[in-house]
Formats: C-alpha cells, structure tokens, sequence
C-alpha cells in the first residue's frame, strides 16, 4: 500500500473516531466534502451533504467514551479503501463488526461513505481473541 494512501486513510479514521467520541459539529464536518454522501446502510438514501451528515451523526450520536474501535485495512487504492473493524460499546456491553467504504479526495477528505455494522451474536461479550488478533491496527 502506498504510504501517502496509508497515511491519509489513517488520518480520516483517527478523525472519525475522535469525532465519534466527541460529537464536535466541527470535527465531524471536517471529515466530509461539502457534497459528501453517507450511506448508513447499503441500500437506504444517504445522507446528503456536510450538513446534513453532521445534523443525522448528532440525532444517534454515542455518549463519548463509550466505545472502542478497532480497525485494519482490507484494500486501499487511490479511489476507495475498504475498512474492517469492531466496535465494543461498554454500557449495555455489546460488540459490532463494521465494515466501511470510503472514497477520500485529494486533501483527505470523505466524499462518499458507506458503513455494514452487524450485531455480534452474543454481544454480551468482548470479541474473541482471534478476531481481536486480526483487527490490529496495521503498523504506519
């Protein structure tokens, strides 16, 4: 993988989770183009617009804190990278495997985003250890 792609996704989703965890109008707009669409599932209509991203992540935003995100690279070329992670949500415990689609612009930018999360089946518990294993973030 090319350092400067590495670099840059590395970046946009150390700003999503900050972001996430801190629920800032700003820092989750600054992750998003002005015309960016999020796509909260793969077949509903995204939502539209930096604005209008920062308006619906604040509508189901997560106290901060309250997760854990790990995540590595499972593709990443100059037009898309493809993301696998786990999410771990301390209160009620429970555990979510993601999987995002993200298309950055030339400065880092999100200009299309597209997130699969699935409950795990007994999301009473911690992800196992072979899953944590895989879910390390690669090194830069």
């Amino acid at each position: 993988m090319d350092d400067d792609l590495a670099r840059r996704l590395r970046t946009w989703v150390d700003g999503y989770v900050q972001a996430w965890n801190s629920n800032d109008p700003a820092e989750i707009g600054a992750l998003f183009t002005q015309d960016a669409a999020y796509y909260t599932e793969p077949y509903s209509p995204p939502w539209q617009g930096r604005d209008e991203i920062v308006g619906r992540w604040l509508d189901r935003k997560d106290a901060p804190g309250e997760t854990e995100f790990r995540w590595h690279p499972l593709a990443v070329n100059p037009d898309v990278a493809v993301v696998q992670g786990v999410v771990v949500y301390r209160t009620p415990p429970r555990a979510y495997s993601n999987l995002w689609v993200i298309r950055l612009d030339a400065e880092g930018r999100c200009t299309e985003f597209t997130e699969w999360w699935m409950p795990h089946p007994d999301s009473d518990s911690a992800p196992d250890a072979a899953t944590s294993q895989r879910l390390r973030p690669t090194p830069p």
